[in-house]
């Protein structure tokens, strides 16, 4: 971590975790991956799991910090521990593939898959999402559906 960042990251750890993760959130949506990850991390590290799925998202993409598949598994897993339907829906695809250091493993694939599509959050939307690159031919989401009997 640079010195900058790690001084925002400082500053910014006694603001809390909802208005950090809202400031890294509209960073991170205008592509200020810099400044947002330090936010996003902060928050994270106190809990939200919103913060936790965007960083590792960073992590996963390397936005704002070095691509580090084994970061990335890391917070998507506190965040889907904790509910959130798009780390589910991210650790289910990598273990669905054994992706990311994962080994393939059909049975968490699908569990996580299914709880991402039963989310109250993201669920429909994930769905609707994957019903849509399915019809348009995308073997993922067609594998992603017959898995989760979404068909």
């Amino acid at each position: 971590m640079t010195l900058m960042a790690l001084a925002v990251s400082m500053a910014a750890s006694g603001q809390n975790a909802d208005r950090l993760y809202q400031e890294g959130k509209a960073l991170y949506e205008q592509k200020n991956y810099a400044a947002a990850f330090p936010k996003l991390k902060a928050a994270a590290e106190k809990g939200k799991k919103g913060a936790q799925y965007r960083l590792a998202r960073c992590y996963d993409k390397g936005h704002g910090v070095e691509e580090n598949n084994e970061q990335a598994l890391v917070w998507y897993q506190k965040a889907a521990d904790q509910g959130h339907g798009k780390a589910q829906y991210q650790l289910g695809k990598a273990y669905m593939k054994g992706k990311k250091g994962l080994a393939k493993d059909d049975k968490k694939a699908k569990a996580l898959l299914t709880k991402a599509l039963k989310s109250e959050k993201h669920g429909s939307s994930l769905l609707k999402k994957l019903r849509k690159q399915a019809a348009e031919g995308d073997e993922d989401a067609k594998a992603i559906l017959q898995l989760t009997g979404k068909k």
